[in-house]
């Protein structure tokens, strides 16, 4: 069986989802192809949450998949304390001051990738094959051709990689990546606290790497991501629920009270990856296919939003130009206008990684000082929030805020 269509994307997670959405209702016949379904929602909340920034609530507002989130679990961060281990300095962003009801949001990455899905099942240009598995990929002057494991051959004038940092998608491509272990690993788990967060995300630099407590809609529950060089990661996967509690509440100190209960954890080695192109004649990577950055900053999967809504736009247009979407020229103007967000978010977090998890006392003092002067001076603090929040920038029209 042969099937054609203008799109076929590989990988229905979050970022690939979100761009099937984003191409729903067009003249585009499109294919998202996926290894299996969403986990279901339980009342346990999922270890893996992302902190979602207003560009990417407003991706989602205008693909019709915010509302499907909404009613399952979300919950806004109003504000966000930052401090350093063993040192002075601390910044403190509160979301009033840029006029805004919260800075982010605290999503389960099953809960935006199940709304997502719920959504493309609504259109009828989209379809959702699942569970398939790709056993070949080729391309050609006049498109991508991908064989399923059951047989099935589809043929593509754009193949899109939204398969993850292991791609499938950019192997076949012959696309090389840069990439910097960072001999890391991510800790995550969910626990709850003696005192209520009040929709506040807190996160302290500690010389082994980043803790966050992440606020989930439960008042005294907090998501965890502590980013831990490999050795120290490995000691703390390796000890029992009161000996990793009793680690944790040193690291964290006691701005929320006694750490009380601890959930299930799961640790994810963490490194720094950027593809050499994100697109080759009839190809195109978004999302960890083309980067992957350190969770520090909570910005991995927005670019990935920001790569599908930009993604959209350009095809979009050329469908509107009557050009043809899988051509290079058409897909360069994605990559060009992607490319530099997302190095500079790359390095920026790489930086983070080596300048927050540094004990030199030169090093030290300049954070400190750095995180202080950063907190006293208002106009930066606030570009810093807003752009952050993904209010600034260079941002794809599905990203923007209609103005008013």
């Amino acid at each position: 069986m042969k099937s054609s269509y203008d799109i076929v994307i590989v990988g229905g997670g979050m970022v690939g989802a979100a761009l099937a959405c984003a191409l729903g209702n067009s003249s585009l016949k499109v294919a998202v192809l996926d290894r299996a379904p969403p986990a279901v929602l339980g009342q346990d909340y999922d270890q893996r949450v992302s902190a979602i920034t207003l560009a990417s609530q407003t991706f989602f507002e205008n693909v019709g998949a915010w509302e499907g989130m909404a009613r399952r679990r979300v919950s806004p961060v109003r504000e966000m304390q930052v401090w350093s281990e063993g040192g002075s300095g601390a910044i403190h962003f509160n979301a009033a001051e840029i006029g805004e009801p919260c800075l982010a949001w605290i999503i389960e990455n099953s809960v935006i990738q199940m709304a997502l899905i719920e959504r493309l099942h609504q259109f009828t240009n989209v379809h959702y094959l699942c569970p398939v598995e790709v056993a070949d990929i080729t391309l050609a002057d006049n498109g991508a051709a991908v064989t399923l494991k059951d047989g099935r051959s589809l043929h593509a004038k754009l193949l899109v990689g939204a398969d993850g940092a292991d791609s499938a998608v950019r192997r076949a491509a012959g696309i090389d990546t840069q990439s910097l272990n960072l001999d890391q690993k991510g800790i995550v788990a969910t626990v709850t606290t003696e005192k209520p967060h009040e929709q506040i995300a807190r996160q302290r630099f500690l010389a082994t790497g980043p803790l966050a407590f992440l606020p989930l809609d439960e008042p005294h529950t907090c998501s965890i991501v502590w980013s831990a060089d490999t050795a120290r990661a490995e000691q703390l996967l390796a000890l029992d629920d009161a000996g990793f509690i009793s680690e944790l509440q040193k690291a964290f100190g006691d701005s929320l009270g006694k750490i009380q209960t601890l959930g299930p954890r799961t640790g994810f080695p963490l490194a720094l990856s950027h593809a050499k192109a994100y697109t080759a004649p009839h190809l195109a990577l978004v999302g960890d296919a083309a980067h992957t950055v350190h969770p520090l900053a909570g910005q991995g999967v927005n670019l990935g939003f920001l790569d599908a809504a930009t993604l959209a736009e350009v095809l979009l247009e050329a469908v509107a130009n009557q050009k043809d979407v899988g051509a290079r020229a058409v897909l360069r103007r994605y990559e060009r206008w992607r490319k530099g967000d997302n190095i500079a978010m790359v390095s920026i977090t790489g930086g983070f990684r080596y300048l927050f998890s540094n004990d030199l006392p030169v090093v030290s003092q300049l954070r400190n000082w750095g995180m202080s002067l950063t907190d006293a001076a208002t106009p930066m603090k606030n570009f810093i929030m807003r752009r952050a929040s993904g209010l600034e920038g260079d941002l794809p029209k599905l990203a923007k805020r209609a103005l008013h």
